[in-house]
């Protein structure tokens, strides 16, 4: 399986608390934050909640 780099672009001040949420289920909290995740479905899903907040590249 494929990695993704999941990287933290913008805050999470004044989103929704469902939208943090998603940002600490994949391990980011501050801008400029990375984490590299399994490239499944689960974690493409948390993705596509927050596509605002994050950058994704090929790990």
């Amino acid at each position: 399986m494929a990695d993704l780099k999941v990287t933290q672009i913008r805050s999470s001040i004044g989103t929704k608390p469902k939208q943090r949420g998603t940002l600490r289920a994949l391990g980011l909290g501050r801008i400029g934050k990375s984490n590299v995740l399994v490239d499944r479905a689960e974690v493409r899903g948390m993705i596509a909640r927050v596509p605002h907040l994050v950058s994704v590249e090929e790990a």
